[in-house]
């Protein structure tokens, strides 16, 4: 019931209302959430909208058990499963999950026990609005209904629209008559127009304008094919999308796309004609196939995207993750949501110069040494076609330079003898001016834990024959999450969990990244953002020793069967490097704490 976290709460709770007549299975219900969501296990290597979904039902299936068996209630909030698993939320480094302890631990309380013996832990979180719309889940009492009282409604509302719409009718004919031949007896009694001849010369001074210059429609003697009525750009919403929706008119459709991104940011802040359409807007740009091939389709499509997320990320992250992976999408179609999702998030967290990159593989390079496809097949077979793609090649650059540089640079000798040394990154980085991170307030819960959360659960339904382990997809996904985590910094409150989530699921797909290159870039790819954003090592040796130790024993194996022959094999030995370089420095300096952990694992 909570296992498919994109199944919506309405979902969970007409499910959990349906139970309430059969008590039996209603207690099972409710033991078997209790003891899952106090599961230290579960609490570690679960995404987060799962166990959110598993709060939900444990606080609704707990207010149907105090209403039907108070006692059975007390007794389960009493027991051993129910204190250590309020001990295990307590005790994670995630603060999302220690908020759901809080929150369930609270909610049952307040039903079990006096006012004066209720838990309290007196902090903000458990006072906010999201903690008290948690806490009501318990009181919900959904009565179940009839089959018949549908049928009945559905009556009600199409019987009396049926009988209205006739005398509407005839008080028009009455009152209207017959409005056609009205209109041509006005028209036919109006005022004769007689030209009168001027024989004054009054106007002979007058210099006439002269005659417009030739329009190349109008050099055509056949009248057909003159177009009188030409297609202008768009200027509100519903123009845009009769637009893009446009089959016959290519005029129309093409400016419709060309100015889709700079309409929906112009509006975006001004009024809700953007809000209102910003679903409908997505579904049909997401949709949008290049029927009349235009050049740059691929690129207008995905500024047009990049501009509906970051209109309203809080809705539109949650819908275009549905999409991907719900919807009847084509692999390009799903690669776009993607890109859209990555290029937002970067411009989101303040990075203005990723726009510019996305086209960068659209652009044909004149030095190029051999001969190329034509524009249209190049464009959509290029390796660096994918917007995603030419950030994660950026941010290769800028975490593998350094590394090469300081090596360098201890290669040379001691910095005494130097009479010039190599720029750090970091010393680079403190000239940057500050932006602002809008990122990073809505990463977690509106991006990436939805397409964690989602991958999860295909995986676990579908194994590794979805389509989300393609190699076409897969790579995309992977460095998709490694750039929201990476845009968001590492001053998130949501880092420790989206860490967590992130490298269990690199752990998990290992095993099809050594079949395929474009993956085992990817993964390890994903592998140096994550250490590249924990700045925080001793917390990252804490939580995730066992994690970074296998880390570091799978990348070097990788290091070594790699060799380096093809451009694929080059960059894998250089991300691989990378990741040697950043676990060997965490492992050196934190040595006795990791063989702690592993004592104690």
């Amino acid at each position: 019931m909570s296992g498919y976290a994109n199944v919506s709460f309405g979902a969970r709770r007409v499910a959990v209302a349906a139970l309430q007549l059969d008590e039996d299975r209603m207690c099972k219900v409710l033991e078997r959430s209790m003891e899952q969501f106090g599961d230290e296990l579960f609490i570690k290597h679960t995404p987060i909208l799962q166990q959110e979904a598993l709060a939900q039902v444990l606080l609704m299936a707990s207010g149907y058990i105090h209403r039907m068996q108070p006692m059975l209630l007390f007794t389960l909030a009493r027991s051993s499963v129910q204190m250590r698993g309020t001990s295990n939320r307590l005790g994670t480094s995630s603060p999302r999950a220690r908020f759901l302890g809080m929150v369930v631990a609270t909610a049952i309380s307040e039903l079990v026990d006096k006012p004066e013996n209720r838990l309290n832990f007196g902090i903000a979180e458990t006072e906010s609005n999201e903690a008290d719309w948690f806490r009501q889940l318990s009181r919900l009492d959904d009565p179940i209904g009839n089959v018949g009282d549908f049928e009945q409604a559905v009556l009600d509302q199409a019987t009396p629209s049926v009988k209205a719409s006739r005398p509407q009718l005839q008080a028009k004919q009455k009152a209207g008559g017959f409005p056609r031949q009205v209109r041509k007896e006005q028209i036919a009694a109006g005022p004769k127009i007689i030209e009168i001849a001027d024989s004054s010369d009054e106007d002979e001074d007058l210099v006439p304008y002269a005659k417009p210059d030739s329009d190349p429609e109008d050099d055509s003697e056949d009248p057909t094919q003159v177009t009188r009525d030409r297609s202008t750009a768009p200027v509100y919403i519903r123009d845009l999308l009769a637009g893009l929706r446009e089959s016959e008119n290519l005029d129309r459709h093409q400016l419709a796309l060309s100015s889709a991104a700079s309409l929906i940011r112009r509006k975006s802040n001004f009024g809700k004609e953007v809000k209102d359409n910003l679903e409908e807007l997505a579904s049909v740009l997401v949709g949008l196939t290049d029927q009349f091939e235009l050049e740059n389709f691929e690129e207008m499509r995905q500024q047009a995207l990049v501009a509906v997320a970051i209109a309203e990320p809080r809705q539109m992250g949650p819908y275009l993750v549905r999409c991907f992976y719900a919807g009847d999408y084509s692999i390009s179609q799903r690669v776009c949501m993607l890109g859209a999702i990555g290029l937002g998030a970067r411009e989101m967290a303040g990075f203005k110069e990723d726009g510019d990159e996305s086209s960068a593989g659209r652009r044909q390079d004149s030095s190029f040494p051999t001969r190329m496809l034509p524009a249209k097949l190049h464009s959509i077979y290029s390796t660096e076609a994918n917007p995603v793609d030419a950030i994660t090649n950026k941010l290769k650059h800028t975490l593998i330079s350094p590394l090469a540089l300081d090596a360098a640079d201890k290669v040379t000798g001691p910095n005494a003898l130097k009479v010039r040394t190599f720029s750090s990154r970091m010393e680079v980085e403190k000239k940057r001016k500050i932006i602002t991170n809008d990122l990073a307030k809505v990463v977690a819960q509106s991006f990436f834990f939805p397409l964690t959360a989602g991958w999860w659960a295909h995986s676990r339904a579908l194994g590794t024959s979805n389509i989300y382990y393609s190699p076409m997809i897969l790579p995309v996904f992977l460095k998709t999450l490694a750039i929201l985590l990476h845009s968001s910094g590492s001053s998130t409150l949501s880092l420790p969990q989206m860490t967590s989530e992130l490298w269990d699921l690199l752990l998990a797909v290992r095993a099809p990244a050594l079949s395929d290159s474009a993956i085992l870039e990817g993964v390890v790819f994903a592998m140096l953002m994550l250490l590249e954003v924990n700045e925080n090592q001793q917390r990252l040796v804490h939580d995730h020793g066992r994690e970074l130790l296998e880390t570091q024993e799978w990348v070097k194996m990788v290091f070594d069967r790699t060799g380096g022959g093809s451009d694929e094999e080059e960059r894998v030995r250089t991300l691989a490097a990378g990741v040697l370089v950043k676990c060997g420095e965490v492992v050196e300096k934190y040595q006795g704490s990791l063989m702690g952990e592993m004592m104690d694992f």
